[in-house]
C-alpha cells in the first residue's frame, strides 16, 4: 500500500513531514496540543476545537479504534489530527484511520509531537497548516503565515444548535444557551431529570425568560469569548433575576457579563489531567480544553475565587453568593477522563434549585 504524504507547516517556519491518514486536502488554522492519553474521540468530536488543528502528546493514538458511544458531537469538529504514531485499531471497531477515510478527514503521523509541544510551550499557540497528499513545505508555511488570528473569527454560528429545541424532564426547568455544547452537559443534566430548553447563541434575554427557566446554563463553545455578545447580554440582563450556571466559555461569558475580563493564554489548558485548587484547599484532577481565560484581578466586587490551577494559579471557577452565579472553567461532565467534579458541580447546582 503506498503510504500517503502529509506535511504540517508553522507560522515561524517549521516545517514537518510524515504519514499523512483519512484523505488528501488542506486545511489551516491553530495548532493546539492536549495531554490526554485516552479519550481521543471524545477530544475530536469537541465542538470547542472548532477551527483548530488537533495534535496529541500522548505517543500512540488509536489503540481501541473509533467508539462513536462518546462522540461529543455528531461530527469531528477538530480541522485535523497530529500524532507521533496510530493503532490500527481492535477489529471489533473502526480504526481510526479507517474512520478519517470514510468521513473526509485530515490526518498526519510519524512527526515528533515531543518537538512541536516544547515549541508550542515556549513560543504560545502558533498558526499551522495542514496538507494532505503533498510534502511541499513551502506551501504548508505560506498557508500558516496566512491563518488570521482565532480571536478575528465568530466561531460560534457554526457549532451552535440552528433553532431552540426541547428536551422534556420532570424536573427543574433549565435554559441552555448553545455555544457548541458537548453531548455529556446534557447527559449529566438529564441524569438529574432536568426538563431541557435549548437556545441558540444568539438568543436573547427575553427568549431565556418566556421559558419560565428555574436557572440558565451556559456551555462551553469555540475561540474568543468576546464574540459571543448575546450570552454576554443575557448574563447582564438576567444577573439576580434567576440562577446562572456555566462551564468553560460559559464561565468566561458569566465574567464579562459581570464587567469582568478575559484574555488569550500563551497555549491554554487541554487535557484529562489538569489539577485545580477548591477554595478550602482540597485538589481535584480535571478535563479542560480552553486557550481563554477570565483575568481574576478583574472579578467585580462580590465575586470571588471558586478554583484556582495549580500549575500556573489561572482562574478555574468563581462564585457570586449574591447574584446566586456559580461557573466554572474545567469540564465536570467529561468523559473520557477524571469525573471526579461532575457530583460536587451538578448535584450542587440542583440542590440548590430545590
Amino acid at each position: 500500500m503506498e503510504i500517503m504524504k502529509a506535511v504540517l507547516g508553522l507560522e515561524d517556519g517549521t516545517c514537518v513531514t510524515g504519514e499523512g491518514f483519512g484523505v488528501e486536502g488542506e486545511c489551516s488554522g491553530e495548532l493546539v496540543f492536549s495531554t490526554q492519553m485516552g479519550g481521543y474521540m471524545e477530544a475530536l468530536t469537541d465542538p470547542s476545537y472548532h477551527g483548530q488543528i488537533l495534535m496529541f502528546t500522548f505517543p500512540t493514538i488509536g489503540n481501541y479504534g473509533v467508539d462513536r458511544m462518546n462522540f461529543q458531537a455528531p461530527r469531528v469538529w477538530a480541522l485535523g489530527c497530529v500524532a507521533r504514531e496510530i493503532c490500527p485499531g481492535p477489529e471489533v471497531r473502526p480504526a481510526l484511520a479507517d474512520y478519517f477515510e470514510e468521513n473526509g478527514l485530515l490526518g498526519i503521523h510519524g512527526v515528533d509531537t515531543r518537538m512541536l509541544t516544547i515549541k508550542t510551550r515556549v513560543q504560545g499557540t502558533l498558526r499551522a497548516a495542514l496538507v494532505v497528499g503533498s510534502n511541499d513545505p513551502g506551501h504548508a508555511v505560506d498557508m500558516a503565515k496566512r491563518v488570521p488570528p482565532i480571536s478575528d473569527s465568530d466561531l460560534l454560528p457554526a457549532v451552535s444548535c440552528k433553532e431552540p429545541y426541547h428536551i422534556p424532564g420532570k424536573g427543574k426547568r433549565i435554559a441552555v444557551i448553545d455555544l457548541g455544547m458537548k453531548k455529556n452537559m446534557i447527559v449529566s443534566l438529564r441524569h438529574r431529570d432536568a426538563d431541557l430548553h435549548v437556545f441558540p447563541y444568539n438568543c436573547a434575554p427575553d427568549q431565556v425568560l418566556g421559558c419560565r427557566p428555574d436557572a440558565l446554563f451556559i456551555s462551553n463553545g469555540p475561540g474568543d469569548p468576546v464574540h459571543a455578545t448575546d450570552a454576554i447580554r443575557c448574563v447582564k440582563d438576567l444577573a439576580g433575576t434567576l440562577p446562572i450556571f456555566g462551564i468553560c466559555m460559559g464561565n468566561q461569558i458569566c465574567g464579562l457579563g459581570l464587567g469582568g475580563q478575559t484574555y488569550k493564554m500563551k497555549f491554554g489548558h487541554r487535557g484529562t489531567n489538569q489539577p485545580v485548587r477548591y477554595k478550602d484547599g482540597s485538589i481535584y484532577i480535571t478535563t479542560q480544553n480552553h486557550g481563554f481565560a477570565v483575568a481574576t484581578d478583574t472579578l467585580p466586587e462580590g465575586a470571588s475565587v471558586l478554583y484556582s490551577n495549580v500549575n500556573d494559579g489561572t482562574l478555574e471557577g468563581f462564585e457570586d453568593p449574591y447574584l446566586d452565579i456559580t461557573c466554572v472553567q474545567f469540564h465536570p461532565e467529561a468523559h473520557g477522563g477524571p469525573r471526579d467534579t461532575e457530583i460536587p458541580f451538578f448535584d450542587t447546582m440542583f440542590r440548590r434549585l430545590a
